[in-house]
């Protein structure tokens, strides 16, 4: 039976690069910057591409290829390239795709960093973005122009945990010969797969779930063989490529993603259950809850809910701040997908750059707190949310 069809959990524990000669089990640490040849012509035949082979650790790595091909396994795809951080994959993959003059269409609802890209240093190159409202999916081919180029999503949404309809986006995408790009990162490779529903690439930020354990930084982007190729040939020269070591950690991360994720999961609805009837909580977004407005989408595309709960907490400002300083046992960070539950104020952290009404537009309010629920017990995850909304 080949490795292609055996099961999730048994692909990310068995997909190795070639053993060396110590016939190692477990794979090695290959922490080298370059890699060396036997003769001239063999030198020559690498570099004009005649044979696949690693040259130097900024192209490519035993450790950064089984990191890829893992993801690629997992998402279905054809190709990918693994990069320092999520940040620079979805840089580095609008990079490579987009001319000046070209245009974007994305869900409003994306990363603070991304709309940054979007709002102030893509319009240097004369790219343009045109949003969308992640509950008017059906305005996104009412915004295509000629010079569009691509379509981007995550789903679900940071930090909002909104769900647009992949299914839907890959069909406007394929009848305008756009490309669809989708960020994965809250689902991950386990809970979602894009292409199936019609995405063209790909995205993760590896430092969050994929790792699993506030580590490392990294990124990779996953999708057609062609597209792949031009963004592999922007990052060769431009130098945004995952460190060795790094790709080793992540490689050994994915081995657990499916135990992990299962319990984040778990955990993760139970907190959401629990808060959606405290007096204190105006109102909780949860992809599996049943009140969660897109929860009939999210039960389409998605195996479990992901590991985030959005809720706004009673008192605005004020409260959130009481809130936030009467937590005990969670942590307060940017961070998210970690071991170790998480609490955070959007408002005033990761979408602080936001103008008001750009965060009000995407359901940023001064009191919503992102809980990125962790692998504690969820009865002491319960327990420090609930002492902290009694402080309010």
């Amino acid at each position: 039976m080949s490795l292609e069809s055996k099961h999730f959990e048994t692909q990310a524990v068995r997909t190795q690069t070639d053993k060396t000669q110590f016939l190692e089990h477990s794979t090695p640490m290959y922490l080298t910057s370059g890699f060396v040849f036997e003769d001239a012509e063999e030198m020559r035949a690498a570099f004009a591409e005649e044979k696949e082979r690693n040259l130097y650790s900024r192209f490519s790595n035993p450790n950064t290829t089984e990191f890829v091909d893992k993801i690629c396994q997992m998402e279905d795809a054809e190709d990918g390239f693994a990069f320092a951080t999520g940040m620079a994959a979805v840089f580095s993959t609008f990079a490579a795709l987009l001319d000046a003059g070209d245009h974007i269409v994305s869900a409003r609802s994306v990363f603070g960093s991304t709309h940054t890209l979007f709002t102030k240093y893509f319009p240097k190159w004369n790219i343009e973005t045109s949003y969308f409202a992640v509950n008017e999916v059906d305005k996104v081919e009412s915004l295509i122009k000629p010079n569009t180029k691509i379509i981007y999503a995550e789903s679900p949404t940071n930090p909002g945990v909104d769900v647009l309809d992949l299914e839907l986006l890959g069909k406007i995408a394929k009848r305008h010969n756009v490309l669809l790009v989708i960020d994965n990162c809250f689902a991950t490779p386990y809970l979602q797969n894009p292409i199936k529903f019609g995405a063209d690439l790909v995205i993760h930020s590896a430092t969050k779930l994929i790792d699993g354990q506030g580590r490392v930084l990294g990124g990779v982007t996953v999708g057609k063989k062609d597209l792949i190729r031009e963004i592999y040939l922007f990052s060769r020269n431009t130098g945004p490529a995952l460190s060795p070591f790094n790709a080793w950690v992540l490689s050994k991360s994915l081995e657990t993603l499916a135990v992990r994720v299962d319990r984040h999961c778990e955990n993760a609805l139970k907190l959401a259950e629990f808060l959606e009837s405290h007096p204190k909580v105006n109102w909780v977004k949860y992809p599996f809850l049943k009140s969660h407005p897109q929860y009939e989408v999210a039960k389409k595309q998605m195996k479990l809910g992901g590991n985030i709960v959005a809720f706004e907490v009673k008192g605005g400002v004020e409260a959130g701040q009481t809130f936030f300083d009467s937590i005990e046992m969670c942590s307060m960070s940017a961070n998210l997908g970690d071991t170790r539950t998480i609490v955070t104020h959007p408002a005033s952290t990761t979408h602080s750059k936001l103008a008001k009404e750009d965060k009000l537009a995407v359901g940023i309010t001064d009191g919503m707190v992102r809980c990125s629920v962790g692998l504690e017990h969820v009865d002491d995850i319960i327990a420090d949310i609930e002492q902290a909304l009694k402080e309010i």
